[in-house]
């Protein structure tokens, strides 16, 4: 029995690019999964130390399972937890420690606005710095600085720490490393506001160069212990701490890059099979048996699928390096999160895309390979208009689960609601998938009138050749439906969030000025300088922070980490996140105000289990409840409490009542500025946006893959009926006639799979906007509305009239065969 791969070379290659860009998209999904996991901050200031140990990176606890046994969840931390300084005795008993430094950071500005990070100079041997000039600072206005600030010795600079800036002599220079300014070890202790305590302590080791690094956990229990690429981890927590995110956005988006192939890959594949039916047909006519049929179409999907994939595996490493790269660049990543690229994921989009490929064809196989010759010649004539009972029972469960899920994301709110959310989408484009056929006699119906209407002979043609072929137009629509629903989702989804957040935040903000800074932060006293100003009613310091809290999800409790501000006295007079029980007012001492979304099960008055954000654990009693989440954060802590708990003591703005002059204010401190809340809404607008950022890439890349297998199965579909154009041909219709129907017929199956796309984005928006503003009002953009829609549907038609005009002959003498 031989292979016809030359006469379907066409439906092959579009096979073959397929499943390549499906394996590439993969990958790249797998790329960012694998950075994220291998990902630590880069050795640079602890280069010289054989351990740093730190207190815990992240918290911990047993979250209870409806039904099941308790399980052990774990958050990262977004602020330093400091060690003890006492600790470094035990650590110098343990053998092959020669010294344990305690090193402390914190953020230094210069008075022409360069930061640079301040230590005690006995830290400076743990890279090791040395010095180039000069000699190392004696005493508490002394002070070395990096090269690169160009200050030389006995100079006298200008740095600002924690309060207006302070001249130092700079008695050295060190020439390499980071910008760094080393104070005497009591100056620094003293600056970074935490006596006693240390960020890190730096061991470094004797002459045979290794410590057990057991023996140090043994000394120091609950604390952390680092080595090797781990010793980055201490000096900058932004990687440890996107981690996880990124860990379980890359794994989401590769979980829909997966479901994406398979729709688009599954139903080209099946439109390939199903054109070849009378092929199959005639094959088993001449004594083929069932097997032998699925055998050469499993052979030949193979012999397609091990090269494309294979390729398109390859390609992902270049494609996940391209978007890890963009999201560096856009500051969505940690500079220092670096790029794993191992041949894991190439290996893993080569598995899954050829399983795919082959598990659809054994399915697409099923029917043609079981059928009795003579119908299968029948039925490749005349499309059967049945479906197999165990599609439509699938499709309408799968139908059932995402109206399941669109009841949970309407009743609930926060991360329950965008998790039903992403279980909606998928389920209803399943679907679509399933009963395609069933959509498209629906649309040619509805359409199909218009299109009468439109031109009675094209139109009536168009409606009977959709008609006809049911099962080829379910196919074409459901990457059509699927293109428009997950690109609008994901972009007006974000959108709504952006929205929503600027919404809340503007219409909550009683400040009419607010004083921010272009450096690392406000010091502490910025708001009592504010408030001695004429004309200065109340003034807020706001500090941002993330705090860990277990939060009652579809009435279980998993371990969230929230947004978080430390606000200040004045706070009800500069701020409203619309308190619905409580008082801002009581917002001091351990007290918490909670918005609603996360408040779940608690009220004024409740004890609320959080850590803070140096994985201190409090109970904080309940004294607010708001529903301004987004605007405020989900969580507003006392100014004091979140201080204490932070990694520097700056604030990151103050806000400001009444319309004074505050330009005392802005200049007896570097880098700080006074701007209207209008300009601080439009700040806070591009940074929400930013971190919507990721979203775009990997929409991009996904709706570009979708369009692909878009065009490539409407230009196979198109090609296949070449016999159809032909005999349209030679009973009379002329050229124009059939491309006027093909037009037609385009605009109900596009408009169709269109309708469909919108349709699903349309409810899951709703539903999304319910569960975020508690209105189903989601923000769409026109302009992004309209370059989606007419995308999908103008590359859609290309691929249908493109390949029509070169298939459709001038003349009326064409062969059918």
């Amino acid at each position: 029995m031989r292979s016809r791969a030359g006469k379907h070379a066409g439906a092959f290659t579009g096979i073959f690019a397929a499943l390549l860009f499906a394996a590439a998209l993969v990958g790249a999904c797998g790329v960012l999964v694998e950075s994220a996991w291998r990902a630590h901050a880069p050795v640079e200031r602890f280069g010289a130390t054989e351990a740093v140990v730190t207190g815990p990176h992240s918290v911990k606890d047993r979250m209870k399972r409806l039904g099941d046994e308790p399980e052990t969840q774990s958050r990262p931390l977004t602020e330093r937890s400091r060690v003890p300084v006492a600790a470094a005795a035990k650590l110098r008993a343990v053998p092959g420690v020669r010294a344990v430094i305690a090193d402390v950071s914190f953020p230094v500005l210069s008075a022409t606005g360069r930061t640079v990070t301040g230590h005690g100079w006995e830290s400076a041997a743990l890279r090791p710095y040395e010095l180039s000039a000069g000699r190392a600072p004696q005493a508490p206005d002394e002070v070395v600085l990096s090269r690169s600030a160009g200050a030389a010795p006995g100079s006298v600079v200008r740095l600002q720490v924690d309060g207006t800036p302070r001249p130092y002599r700079v008695t050295g220079v060190v020439s390499s490393g980071p910008a760094a300014a080393f104070f005497t070890g009591a100056t620094a202790a003293a600056l970074a506001g935490h006596p006693g305590r240390a960020d890190a302590l730096a061991i470094t080791s004797g002459k045979d160069g290794t410590v057990d690094a057991d023996a140090l956990r043994k000394a120091v229990p609950g604390l952390t212990v680092a080595t090797g690429s781990a010793r980055g981890d201490a000096e900058d927590l932004g990687v440890a701490a996107a981690r996880p995110d990124i860990l379980e956005l890359g794994a989401s988006f590769g979980g829909v890059a997966v479901m994406t192939a398979i729709v688009v890959v599954g139903g080209l594949i099946a439109l390939s099979v199903r054109e070849r039916a009378r092929e199959f047909a005639l094959i088993r006519a001449i004594g083929a048996t069932p097997g032998q049929v699925r055998r050469q179409l499993l052979g030949e999907t193979l012999k397609v699928g091990v090269p494309a994939a294979l390729l398109g595996g390859v390609l992902s490493l270049g494609l996940g390096a391209a978007m890890h790269r963009a999201m560096l660049h856009k500051g969505v990543l940690p500079a220092g999160f670096g790029l794993s690229l191992s041949p894991l994921p190439a290996l893993v989009a080569f598995a899954v895309t050829l399983v795919a490929a082959l598990f659809t064809a054994l399915l697409a196989s099923l029917r043609v390979s079981r059928i009795r010759p003579v119908q299968a010649l029948g039925e490749s004539a005349v499309e059967s208009a049945a479906l197999p009972a165990w599609r439509v029972i699938t499709g309408v469960v799968f139908l059932v689960l995402g109206l399941s899920a669109l009841g949970t994301s309407t009743a609930t709110s926060g991360p329950a609601a965008n998790a039903a959310i992403g279980g909606l989408v998928i389920a209803l484009i399943v679907a679509t998938a399933l009963l395609g056929p069933l959509v498209a006699r629906l649309g040619n119906r509805v359409l199909g009138a218009a299109a009468r209407a439109a031109s009675p002979v094209a139109g009536r043609l168009a409606q009977h050749a959709g008609a006809a072929a049911a099962l080829r137009a379910g196919s074409i629509i459901t990457p059509v439906a699927l293109a428009v629903a997950f690109a609008g989702t994901q972009l007006f989804a974000q959108a709504t969030v952006v929205h929503a957040t600027t919404e809340q935040a503007a219409a909550g903000d009683r400040a009419d000025q607010v004083i921010v800074a272009a450096g690392p932060g406000l010091p502490r006293d910025v708001a009592d300088a504010a408030r001695r100003v004429p004309g200065v009613t109340a003034a807020t310091p706001v500090k941002r922070t993330t705090v860990v809290m277990p939060v009652k999800e579809l009435g279980e409790k998993n371990l969230r980490s929230l947004n978080a501000r430390g606000v200040g006295r004045d706070a009800e007079a500069t701020m409203d996140p619309r308190v619905t029980s409580g008082r801002l007012a009581d917002l001091r001492g351990t007290t918490v105000a909670l918005s609603r979304d996360v408040a779940a099960g608690l009220r004024v008055g409740s004890a609320a289990p959080l850590w803070l954000g140096d994985g201190t654990r409090v109970t904080a009693r309940v004294v607010a409840v708001y529903d301004r989440g987004l605007g405020f954060g989900d969580v507003l802590l006392p100014h004091d409490l979140v201080t204490a708990h932070s990694s520097t003591t700056l604030d990151d703005h103050v806000l400001v009542r009444g319309k004074a002059d505050l330009r005392p204010v802005t200049a007896a401190y570097a880098g700080t500025a006074a701007i209207d809340h209008a300009a601080f809404g439009a700040s806070m607008s591009r940074e929400i946006r930013l971190q919507g950022f990721f979203n775009y890439v990997v929409v991009s890349a996904i709706g570009g893959f979708i369009v692909i297998g878009l065009v490539t199965t409407l230009a196979l579909a198109t090609a296949a009926r070449r016999r159809e154009f032909a005999l349209l041909r030679l009973v009379g219709a002329t050229r124009r006639q059939v491309l006027r129907m093909l037009r037609l017929e385009a605009a109900i199956i596009l408009g169709t799979g269109t309708l469909t796309g919108a349709g699903i984005a349309g409810v899951t928006l709703m539903a999304f906007a319910t569960a975020i503003t508690g209105l189903p009002l989601p923000s769409v953009s026109p302009v992004a509305c309209a370059v989606v829609l007419l995308g999908v549907a103008g590359s859609g038609a290309a691929a249908i009239l493109l390949p029509a005009r070169a298939l459709l002959p001038r003349r009326t003498s064409p062969s059918i065969s």
